[in-house]
């Protein structure tokens, strides 16, 4: 099959980027041949990859986005192929994989009604309603259950068109026997010692995905635990916005922004903790690479993975309406208390086991396979 997927951008940290990659190689690897659009390509595509870099020229992002669709519809007029694969929201996918929460319920959560009367929330919304309406026909892969409730609600959507996936978890990212040997030399590495206590914070949007939330929690620790703590950042974001409440909470010396990288299962292993403590998250891949490498997590409920934390005991889940002090309790008890830690990794170790967590991408591939252009 001549497979086109289609992503707004591509870079290597960002984790629905990361599931188009895994998706597009595994069908490359059964033999069909891969083309994709996108606005910007970071790095090298793979061999055999036909990337086709979208000309937009619109100064806002939602036209840009608008417009992206448009070259892209124009161009598969011209040179057809057997399936289009979409990772962003935009008209005549057959496909769909629904990385992203439904836009309209968000906008409906987080904003009054003049919003809607915006170009943003109108163009956001058109690029939404081509994908979920009743009379689409488009395939829509889900990570959540609470996802398909919410595009039912507003667009009608038929329940028969909706697929949901297993997560897909890297199996690089479970813990090897020489774990402990890892944790140690990392450790070493960084300068932590045995009575230090390092935090990680995972994602490439700090903003949605509450960094100034963990920043609070950090700086509210009881003394004898603050002095001990220790925060890493991993992810492409701009750490610009969050250095004055870095400063005012004293903490410039404990917390460390080190971009996107490609060893992240090392930090996982060397770490004592996982806070995620999202706004909102349709699923949060780190939720899981935690638990499959045996680190306790402490996560928002509004994560649609944090329920793999509560399934695997193996942290906190700060239930909604978010409160700072329910926040900031939590991670002061988890740090103070490594028994249990040392329970929770072993529950997370267990759990990964035996729970369903790394068949997403051939999930994928059998559906993508199985399904041809509607003309």
């Amino acid at each position: 099959m001549q497979l086109a997927f289609c992503l707004f951008k591509y870079f290597p940290y960002g984790g629905l980027e990361r599931n188009f990659l895994c998706t597009a190689l595994a069908c490359q690897a059964k033999g069909h041949t891969i083309r994709v659009y996108t606005r910007k390509w970071s790095g090298k595509p793979p061999p055999g990859f036909d990337v086709r870099i979208v000309p937009v020229r619109a100064w806002r992002n939602h036209t840009r986005c608008t417009e992206f669709a448009a070259w892209v519809q124009a161009d598969l007029a011209r040179q057809p192929v057997d399936c289009v694969i979409g990772f962003n929201k935009m008209p005549g996918l057959d496909i769909y994989y629904a990385a992203d929460v439904c836009f309209v319920e968000l906008a409906r959560t987080l904003h009054g009604p003049l919003y809607r009367l915006g170009g943003r929330y109108r163009h956001f919304a058109a690029l939404e309603r081509a994908v979920f309406a009743a009379q689409g026909h488009t395939k829509i892969l889900t990570i959540s259950p609470v996802q398909q409730a919410d595009f039912e609600r507003h667009y009608g959507t038929p329940p028969e068109r909706f697929h949901l996936l297993p997560p897909g978890i890297a199996r690089d990212r479970r813990a090897p026997p020489d774990a402990p040997a890892i944790r140690e030399a990392f450790r070493a590495e960084f300068g932590l010692g045995n009575d230090d206590l390092l935090l990680l914070f995972i994602g490439s949007d700090f903003v949605r995905k509450g960094l100034d939330r963990a920043i609070k929690a950090m700086g509210a620790l009881p003394e004898s635990l603050r002095r001990r703590a220790r925060l890493f950042v991993l992810g492409s974001g701009k750490p610009r916005p969050f250095r004055r409440l870095i400063r005012s909470s004293g903490l410039d010396d404990q917390i460390v922004f080190l971009d996107g990288r490609d060893d992240i299962p090392r930090f996982l292993f060397g770490a004592d903790l996982l806070i995620h403590p999202a706004y909102y998250e349709s699923a949060g891949m780190a939720l899981l690479e935690a638990v499959v490498s045996g680190l306790p997590v402490l996560v928002t409920d509004v994560c649609g993975y944090a329920h793999y934390i509560e399934d695997a005991q193996a942290g906190r889940v700060i239930a909604s309406p978010f409160a700072q002090a329910a926040l900031n309790t939590a991670l002061a008890d988890m740090l103070a208390n490594p028994e249990a830690r040392t329970q929770w990794a072993r529950n997370a170790l267990a759990f990964a086991e035996q729970a369903d967590l790394y068949g997403r991408h051939e999930k994928m591939v059998e559906i993508i396979t199985n399904t041809r252009r509607t003309p």
